[in-house]
């Protein structure tokens, strides 16, 4: 038996952190046994579902860098894969039903409905879903009424006083009374489209779905796609609902917790490779001891029967370190140019200045959205800090300006090209300057960093000194040296 796998969202929002690794593991699943993985798009809710929402989709897994075997924009053996295309289908399944007895014509106006459940919700009764009030109406009287043009529903016969069993790869065998499931569900609606319930089994059965990765929160669903299975007489896939990804508070993620659309995350700076592969870590088990692994090596060890049953908590700063881990795998080049769109207003275009930035700020961020508060003091020059910011510990201001007179030679040095070298030469003159001054070296930097980068923490001062040049730097610790004298003189 081959494997075949699908992720099939419905187009009436943007992809969130859920959905994809819902996607990622039928993915991984169906590359791990050589089989199959489809994108299905079950666009049946026809008031929400919007074409935009079809081209985040696309955008998303175009950005994320995996991709479908059969999908309705690449076609396949079992199209159309867009359930909006796919109606002629699900009406000759419901009719099947309906000739079989397993279904029936509903002509419950929405106004009946409404008023049945405010009489419910006025005398406080238990009673939830349909009253069955057409489940026994004669079969000749119903067609009948459904000839002459009355607008009419089917609904599901669900078995009565029996229980539903199915087995789940991952929780195990599951038993559910049919009296806990929605009661006689509609599966054709009254415009002619089906329901969710109907479209999804229907379709996993007509494209030989063999197995079903879905979130846990689908678990309720099963039992009455498991009595829609029976009624048809067809042989159910095999179900895994995957455990649900929590935030830290133990309450399904959501906004409150932080980013959870991938656009969000995309805004953010996150790479897509670090979503991937933290997300891919969510509620499965890969090698021990082991952390980073390209999309092929996850396909190559992903074993269903790996899954934790337990929820996956979604935690943002481990996110975080997988990402600064990934930024630190580029080079200075391919850096800049993933840094490019996040700083436009900044810089143009890829200079020769915003590479070389690059390399200041690579082991101190997390996120790309961080690189252009960091760099911005190389491509504008920073407002003048108050004189207390210049001030290293236990210096007042006439000390102060003492280091920044003496370390002022440090800015308009010519440093060697060799990092090594400058880097030598540059220690060697400031541990002068601070025997000079009788100070430890971090005090002769500290006004010089500020005066440089408008900032007491900034990215490495030499680097900030080489890229700036003799002139740019020495401007920028004479005015900083006018402002503290000003500040002496009053």
């Amino acid at each position: 038996m081959k494997i075949r796998n699908r992720y099939a969202p419905s187009p009436t929002g943007l992809q969130h952190i859920g959905g994809i690794r819902t996607a990622l593991f039928n993915y991984l699943f169906a590359k791990s046994q050589g089989g199959a993985f489809i994108l299905r798009m079950e666009d049946t809710d026809r008031a929400r579902s919007d074409p935009a929402f079809v081209q985040n989709l696309f955008d998303t897994f175009q950005w994320l860098g995996f991709h479908w075997d059969e999908g309705p924009d690449i076609g396949g053996l079992y199209e159309p894969y867009t359930q909006s295309q796919r109606t002629a289908f699900y009406q000759k399944a419901a009719q099947e039903l309906l000739d079989k007895d397993k279904a029936y014509y509903c002509f419950c106006s929405a106004e009946r409905l409404e008023n049945l459940r405010k009489e419910r919700e006025a005398t406080h009764s238990g009673e939830t879903g349909y009253d069955r009030l057409c489940r026994n109406i004669p079969k000749d009287l119903a067609k009948s009424r459904v000839k002459s043009g009355e607008p009419y529903v089917v609904r599901l016969k669900i078995p009565l006083g029996q229980s539903t069993r199915f087995h789940d790869h991952l929780l195990g065998d599951i038993e559910w009374k049919n009296e806990d499931v929605n009661p006689d569900p509609v599966l054709l609606k009254s415009d002619g489209f089906p329901t969710y319930h109907l479209a999804n089994v229907v379709d996993d059965h007509l494209m030989d779905i063999t197995h079903v990765l879905r979130a846990q929160e689908w678990l309720p669903s099963t039992p009455l796609h498991a009595i829609i299975y029976e009624s048809f007489g067809w042989n159910m896939p095999q179900f895994c609902h995957l455990p649900m990804v929590m935030g830290s508070d133990g309450k399904k993620l959501s906004k409150r917790h932080g980013a959870t659309s991938i656009d969000e995350f995309r805004r953010q700076g996150y790479l897509p490779e670090a979503l991937l592969n933290y997300t891919a870590l969510l509620g499965a088990s890969y090698e021990e001891g082991k952390d980073i692994y390209t999309l092929e090596e996850f396909a190559a060890s992903f074993n269903i029967d790996k899954l934790n049953k337990a929820p996956a908590v979604f935690d943002y700063k481990k996110l975080d370190w997988f990402n600064g881990l990934y930024i630190r795998t580029k080079t200075n080049e391919e850096l800049a140019e993933l840094a490019l769109p996040y700083c436009k207003g900044l810089v143009k275009e890829n200079s020769t200045l915003f590479i070389g930035a690059m390399a200041l700020i690579k082991e101190r961020i997390s996120l790309l959205s961080e690189i252009p508060s960091k760099i911005a003091y190389l491509f504008e020059e920073p407002p003048l800090s108050e004189p207390s910011e210049f001030f290293p510990k236990k210096a007042d201001l006439a000390k102060t300006v003492e280091l920044l007179e003496l370390g002022k030679p440090l800015a308009s040095a010519s440093y060697p090209k060799n990092d090594e070298e400058a880097e030598a030469f540059f220690k060697e003159e400031a541990e002068k300057v601070a025997a000079v001054a009788g100070v430890k070296i971090g005090d002769v930097m500290m006004p010089l960093r500020v005066a440089i980068t408008g900032a007491r923490v900034s990215p490495p001062l030499l680097g900030s000194l080489r890229l700036l040049g003799q002139e740019k730097a020495l401007a920028r610790v004479e005015k900083s040296l006018s402002l503290l004298k000003a500040a002496s003189c009053r």
